[in-house]
C-alpha cells in the first residue's frame, strides 16, 4: 500500500506544517562537511513554502545523548538551509521551549523556522512510549499537518518520526516518496542484468541485505573491508586486514547458496596492501589469494581493491540495467586507496537503466571524489533505513504514513 503523499493534505496556505527532515550532516567546529542531506530536504520545503504554509522544520544531528551540546547545534545548518532555499530560516534555540514557541508564533505564510536538535531532549529517542508521546504532543502543538521527509530515520520508532504522525494529518514528503519509488524498483521489479555492489567495513552490517537480495540479483560484487572475510572464508590469509571471524560460516553459507542458485558472487582478484593504516604508508598490489606474500608479509593490511578488479567491476556495472551500490571499495579518504571506489562510481554514471548510490559513506565518497549528485540516477539519503528496506523489514516511520 502506498504512503499518503503531500496531495492528501489539501490546501496548505496559511496552515502550520511540521516537517521532519534529516539534516544529520557531518559537522566539525561549525563547518559542514557534506551538505547532501540539506540539499535533499530543499524540494519538499520549497514546495510547502510556495504553497503558503508556515513551516516548522525539525531534525536531529549526531548523538548528543539527550542533553544540549553546542557541538551538535543545528544553527550552522539553519544558515546553510536558508542559502539553499533562497529565504531566511529562523532558528529556535530549543525544541519545545520558549524560543521555539515565540519563533513559531511569529511565522507568516511562506515562512520557516528550524528547531534546535531534537536529540537535545532525551524523550525523542526514549524506549518509553509515554515519554515519546508526550514529546510528540509538544512538537505538534499548534500544527495543522505533519510531513515526514527524513528517510534516514523512518526505520526508527522515535517521537518526531512515529508518534507525531498519529496526532495530525500526515503525509510523506517528496524525498521520502522518491526514495520509496526507487527502492521498490530495486526489490519488486528490477530490470536485468541486476548487479549489487557491496563494500564498507563489515559483513555483519550487510547480512540482511545479502540474504534478502541474493535470490533477486544476477551478480553480487564484494569490495571494501568486508571482502577479507569472504577471502578468509575461502581459506586465504588476509594479514592484518579487517576480518570478522564470527561471520566466516555465514559467508560460506552465502557462497554455497549463490552457487546453488546460479547467482555469481564476484570477489576481487587483486587488492592493494599497505604496510600500515596510514595515508602515506608503503603499499603494493598483489593477488587477492596472496596477501600475506606481499612485501609486508602477515603484517600487511588490505586497503583497496586492485586495478584489475576495479576494471572488472566497472565493466560489469556499466553493462547492467539495474545497479545498487552500498559501501566504498577501499579507504577512499586516503588518495592512495581511493581508485577502486572512484572506478565503481564512474561506472555507475554509465549505467543504461537505474543506478543507485545507497548509504551515507557511498554518497560522501562520490562527492569527495568529484562527482555531482546529478551524475547518478539516484543517491539515497537513507543509510540504515535503505538497508532495512532492502532487507524486507517493515519500517515504523513508513507504517505511520499508511505503508
Amino acid at each position: 500500500m502506498p504512503v499518503r503523499t503531500l496531495e492528501s493534505l489539501g490546501d496548505l496556505a496559511g496552515r502550520t506544517v511540521l516537517v521532519r527532515c534529516d539534516l544529520n550532516v557531518p559537522l566539525k567546529d561549525g563547518v559542514i562537511g557534506d551538505e547532501g542531506r540539506i540539499a535533499a530536504s530543499v524540494p519538499t520545503l520549497r514546495h510547502l513554502l510556495d504553497a503558503g504554509a508556515k513551516v516548522v522544520a525539525m531534525s536531529h544531528l549526531g548523538r548528543p545523548d539527550g542533553s544540549p551540546n553546542p557541538a551538535f547545534s543545528l544553527a550552522p545548518v539553519a544558515e546553510r538551509l536558508g542559502e539553499l532555499l533562497g529565504t531566511p530560516v529562523a532558528f529556535a534555540t530549543d525544541t519545545v521551549g520558549e524560543d521555539a514557541a515565540a519563533k513559531r508564533a511569529a511565522l507568516t505564510d511562506g515562512g520557516i523556522v528550524l528547531l534546535e536538535n531534537l536529540r537535545f531532549d532525551a524523550r525523542e529517542t526514549s524506549k518509553d512510549e509515554a515519554e515519546r508521546a508526550a514529546f510528540a504532543a509538544q512538537l505538534v502543538d499548534g500544527a495543522d499537518a505533519f510531513v515526514s521527509d527524513g528517510f534516514g530515520v523512518v526505520h526508527r520508532k522515535q517521537a518526531s518520526v512515529y508518534e507525531v504522525a498519529s496526532l495530525v494529518p500526515s503525509a510523506a514528503g517528496l524525498l521520502v516518496a522518491g526514495e520509496l519509488d526507487v527502492l521498490s524498483r530495486l526489490t519488486e521489479s528490477p530490470e536485468h542484468t541486476y548487479t549489487v555492489v557491496l563494500g564498507g567495513s563489515k559483513v555483519s552490517d550487510k547480512l540482511g541485505v545479502i540474504e534478502h537480495l541474493l535470490p533477486r540479483v544476477d551478480q553480487l560484487l564484494v569490495g571494501g573491508g568486508m571482502l577479507f572475510t569472504f577471502l578468509a572464508a575461502q581459506g586465504h590469509g588476509v594479514g592484518k586486514s579487517l576480518l570478522e571471524v564470527d561471520q566466516l560460516e555465514t559467508v560460506r553459507g552465502y557462497l554455497h547458496q549463490a552457487e546453488a542458485s546460479g547467482v555469481e558472487i564476484v570477489l576481487p582478484t587483486d587488492v592493494v596492501v599497505a604496510e600500515a593504516f596510514d595515508a602515506d604508508a608503503a603499499h603494493e598490489t598483489v593477488e587477492a589469494s596472496a596477501i600475506e606474500s606481499s612485501a609486508f608479509g602477515a603484517a600487511g593490511i588490505g586497503l583497496d581493491i586492485g586495478p584489475t578488479t576495479a576494471a572488472d567491476f566497472a565493466a560489469r556495472i556499466a553493462a547492467s540495467r539495474t545497479v545498487f551500490w552500498n559501501g566504498p571499495m577501499g579507504v577512499f579518504e586516503m588518495p592512495a586507496f581511493a581508485a577502486g571506489t572512484k572506478a565503481v562510481a564512474q561506472a555507475l554514471t554509465e549505467v543504461d537503466g537505474l543506478g543507485v548510490v545507497g548509504g551515507g559513506d557511498s554518497a560522501a565518497a562520490v562527492r569527495r571524489l568529484g562527482f555531482a549528485d546529478s551524475d547518478f540516477d539516484h543517491i539515497s539519503t537513507g543509510g540504515g533505513a535503505s538497508l532495512e528496506f532492502l532487507e524486507g523489514k517493515r519500517l515504523p516511520g513508513l507504517e505511520a504514513l499508511g505503508w
